[in-house]
């Protein structure tokens, strides 16, 4: 879930080209659908941190109510330092720094699905 095309279309890209399925979703509305609709077989939630509507916080804690055990990767232009002295998210999340390199997403996203693996 990135509300921002160009960003969002970016990732999409570079975790395709690496192997994975992604299911792309502009807003919260698209997102919730798209989770509910393929819950079976979504094993990460990749979403922006600050958007419009509802944060990426509030979101995941949407989604993985009827996706337990889910992993969440955040993403923001913030420093995790600042989302975290401003309560947005908690100091023990994984977190994503924009702008991201291919490296640094496809290392978080390989994090994310090998904590749940352990």
């Amino acid at each position: 879930m990135e509300d921002e095309e160009i960003v969002r279309r970016m990732a999409r890209m570079i975790l395709e080209t690496h192997g994975y399925s992604v299911l792309e979703a502009g807003d919260v509305k698209d997102a919730l659908r798209l989770c509910l609709e393929n819950s079976a077989t979504i094993d990460l939630l990749l979403t922006d941190v600050i958007m419009p509507v509802m944060s990426g916080r509030v979101l995941a804690e949407h989604i993985t109510s009827f996706c337990p055990g889910l992993p969440v990767v955040y993403m923001s232009g913030y420093t995790d330092d600042a989302i975290v002295r401003h309560g947005i998210l908690e100091e023990d999340i994984l977190f994503l720094q924009k702008p991201f390199t291919r490296d640094s997403l496809l290392g978080k996203v390989r994090e994310a699905l090998t904590s749940v693996q352990v």
